[in-house]
């Protein structure tokens, strides 16, 4: 008779906690809803019935804001510079990280508190020397100018992140590896390299999303129209007086995609590098 009391209280509690997460979940696909449903309305539609769905699902709001408001440009752009400042990362955080997490050396823990400064330190205190900078090494108007900030602002975080996985793996496969005649460069990127998965999976959504979403450092370097990322571009479609939301509703939608495509494909390796983290302590 207790038991069977006790099974009752805990499908009680599970079917809670279950209407609790669908509640949740509800909260926040509701306005993801609202935006892809929005994309295929006029901008009077939005405005008349703002939670409804369309009368006529508009396709060719998707196809004014590829072609004629050259949304197709700053989408490769911002592929390009999000791409390279990711790709650029990931190399060099991993190096960095490696070096920490497996070799003794004077300068390793100054080195270590060196790159954990950086992430108390918010890059855009430093607007004003980052652009004189810039324009000293003739990178206004070009991707190098994001790419390197992007690059130097992740760095603290990302061989903060992989210098905890890398500390995590027995050091008797890098002795076995040494045994069979390895080099170190040999060691980084056969054996240990795939054991940090998760930890380079996260690195990569930790730092890509906040870039692909950017418009504040594109704003300061960038002033061509050929060379704006998506965030910045999209601010022509905000007039003096008029503001055409349905293009701007189409054009994030697009903009959504990349990022949903790279969390669907990484989810995996993302949740077990948020896991593996969390186990750690």
């Amino acid at each position: 008779m207790h038991s069977r009391g006790y099974l009752w209280q805990r499908r009680i509690r599970e079917t809670l906690t279950y209407f609790l997460l669908i509640f949740f979940a509800l909260i926040f696909v509701y306005p993801i809803f609202l935006m892809i449903v929005s994309a295929f309305k006029s901008t009077r539609e939005i405005f008349a019935d703002p939670f409804g769905l369309p009368a006529v699902w508009r396709i060719e709001n998707f196809v004014a804001v590829w072609s004629r408001a050259r949304f197709n440009i700053y989408f490769v752009n911002s592929i390009v510079v999000t791409l390279v400042s990711t790709i650029s990362v990931l190399l060099l955080s991993s190096l960095a990280a490696f070096a920490l997490s497996r070799y003794k050396f004077r300068l390793n823990n100054f080195l270590y508190i060196f790159f954990l400064a950086g992430i108390m330190i918010p890059i855009r205190l430093g607007i004003l020397p980052l652009f004189v900078l810039m324009r000293k090494l003739n990178l206004l108007n070009t991707h190098w100018s994001l790419i390197l900030t992007y690059v130097a602002s992740g760095m603290p975080m990302s061989v903060f992140l992989l210098t905890g996985f890398f500390k995590t793996i027995p050091k008797d496969l890098e002795y076995s590896a040494r045994i069979d005649g390895c080099s170190d460069l040999r060691i980084f990127y056969q054996i240990m390299l795939p054991l940090v998965r998760p930890g380079l999976a996260t690195v990569a959504m930790v730092n890509s999303i906040p870039w692909w979403n950017d418009f504040f450092f594109p704003l300061l370097y960038i002033q061509v129209d050929r060379l704006k990322t998506i965030p910045l571009g999209m601010t022509l479609f905000f007039g003096q007086y008029m503001t055409d939301w349905s293009l701007l509703f189409a054009g994030m939608v697009i903009s959504s995609i990349p990022l949903l495509i790279m969390y669907l494909a990484m989810s995996k390796q993302f949740i077990s590098g948020l896991t593996a983290g969390a186990l750690k302590g």
